[in-house]
């Protein structure tokens, strides 16, 4: 009895094989290129805002080349968190791809996005709780490697 009942799922199962191949065939493929070139458009504008800022704080507000960098980050950090509460950097992110989402800015935009998103919950539950769920696996990752990066900086020189 056992036999008969497997032989529909088989039959199902090849079916379902024959869907997928079927609909794989008409699936349309997507613009590798040109997400790539939009990518490295996007993300390269913002570094070169980037460089922009910091040439800025150096050279209009005399920051040492070695402390330009803080000021910069902030202010890109900034521009990212208010073009994402007035709903841009989504749009601009929708176009772009990866291009946002790999610089810090993109980092800002998550953060920011989580916090307006669960603001109705209230400010300690809602956005405190809330806004470092996918936020902090990366401070994370990021505590524990500058923690061995560290290590290797000490013992090796």
């Amino acid at each position: 009895m056992s036999s008969d009942s497997e032989k529909p799922q088989k039959k199902q199962q090849k079916k379902q094989q024959q869907y997928q191949q079927l609909a794989k065939q008409y699936q349309p493929k997507p613009p590798v290129i040109t997400n790539s070139l939009k990518a490295f458009l996007v993300g390269g504008f913002i570094s070169l805002l980037g460089q922009l800022l910091q040439l800025m704080y150096t050279r209009v507000f005399n920051f040492p080349q070695e402390k330009a960098g803080d000021p910069t980050v902030a202010t890109l950090i900034f521009i990212a968190c208010l073009m994402t509460g007035l709903g841009v950097y989504d749009k601009v992110g929708q176009w772009a791809g990866a291009g946002t989402a790999v610089p810090v800015t993109g980092f800002a935009n998550s953060i920011a996005a989580a916090a307006l998103e669960h603001q109705s919950e209230g400010y300690v539950l809602g956005v405190g709780g809330n806004m470092f769920k996918l936020a902090g696996s990366v401070i994370v990752f990021g505590v524990v490697a500058a923690f061995f990066i560290g290590i290797l900086k000490a013992l090796i020189g």
